[in-house]
């Protein structure tokens, strides 16, 4: 995708040096696009962490290259397993972090320790052009979607929750890729951009980068979903996850699961995009055997914006004696979910359906 004209993925190897590895800084956004550089696994680990890349298929295919870091410094298996094991650590909800991260040490571990480097930057290089090209196959099937709500060149109104576009990937993005696709074939498309509080991914980032692509969007704040639902102003819902269990239930942003108790109610679709490596196999119940991760209290008592006079500031938006909870994720049970978009085509959100469409993964 691009950025004023410049075309961008999110993650790359600096073409200068050949070995370090760019990120946009997303904590910065929307005010300045900062491309920080990373040099050690160290580095890595700290911008999942604290959220400088973030998204399911970003976080795993930084810490691909978080490995790949790692080898270059030591290719020992002492530093292998650490480096697993530190990155592993970052982030307990997403599970392609899991996914990523075993599948380099597979790659990995069976080489000699001089070979190791080499191949965790192929690897690495690997992971993030099967992102591009499963997240543009998600946006063609997902397409039709908005096609079939287009007739007679209506404008199609889409609702989507915290970030699942580009900068949450390495390119394309999830939810966003048949909006992207939607725009580009012409058909007049329009996102609700809910703010997703309390990190405003929707806002900061959904915003700015439908903005930056020209598609038309307007921001309103969560509570607003439901009722915009009611007036029949949304087609319908599309949005990310960062684990699917093999029986459909879907792990996304906090807030997720009101958006589609909303859509029940009210008739609407509620579709949730995703790549293969976000499905966990290894469970079913998502309400007990997902893990939710709990961020830092000053996320819900603090706010980061553009003061009037031109500066950023954080100030505090709750009493000084207030303690707050966090939880970063909630669980939508899949009766709730019209159907999964993945790179193979949609299908019903339940085991059945999904071990039929990936038969060999399953």
């Amino acid at each position: 995708m691009k950025i004023d004209g410049t075309p961008y993925r999110s993650i790359w190897v600096d073409e200068t040096d050949g070995w370090s590895v760019r990120i946009i800084d997303q904590t910065r956004l929307p005010w300045t696009v900062d491309l920080v550089r990373l040099t050690t696994m160290e580095e890595m680990a700290h911008a999942i962490k604290a959220m400088l890349v973030r998204g399911a298929p970003l976080i795993g295919a930084s810490a691909a290259y978080g490995v790949a870091l790692a080898m270059r410094a030591d290719a020992s298996d002492a530093n292998l397993r650490q480096a697993i094991e530190l990155l592993g650590e970052t982030r307990p909800t997403a599970i392609n972090l899991r996914w990523a991260l075993a599948r380099m040490r597979a790659v990995l571990q069976p080489l000699e320790r001089n070979a190791r480097a080499d191949a965790a930057y192929a690897e690495a290089r690997a992971i993030c052009d099967e992102d591009v090209a499963t997240n543009a196959a998600i946006g063609r099937h997902g397409l039709p979607l908005l096609a079939a709500r287009a007739a007679n060149g209506r404008r199609v109104n889409v609702l989507t929750h915290c970030n699942a576009g580009w900068i949450a990937t390495v390119d394309w993005g999830t939810a966003l890729a048949p909006i992207y696709m939607a725009h580009d074939a012409g058909l007049d498309v329009h996102v609700w951009v809910e703010e997703t509080r309390p990190r405003n991914q929707g806002a900061s980032l959904t915003a700015w980068e439908l903005g930056k692509h020209g598609v038309p969007h307007t921001v309103i704040a969560d509570n607003a979903g439901g009722h915009m639902m009611q007036r029949g102003d949304v087609d319908l819902v599309i949005v990310g996850t960062d684990r699917v269990t093999r029986a459909g239930d879907v792990a996304n942003k906090i807030g997720t699961y009101l958006k589609a108790l909303a859509a029940r109610d009210n008739g609407v679709p509620f579709w949730v995009a995703l790549p293969s490596s976000t499905i966990d196999w290894t469970i079913r119940d998502g309400l007990t055997d997902i893990p939710i991760e709990e961020r830092p209290a000053s996320e819900v008592t603090t706010m980061t914006g553009r003061a009037l006079d031109g500066s950023i500031a954080t100030v505090r938006i709750v009493p000084t004696a207030s303690p707050a909870a966090n939880p970063a994720f909630d669980v939508t049970p899949a009766r709730l979910v019209s159907g999964l978009i993945t790179e193979r085509g949609l299908c019903d959100a339940n085991e059945a359906a999904l071990t039929e469409m990936f038969t060999d993964i399953a």
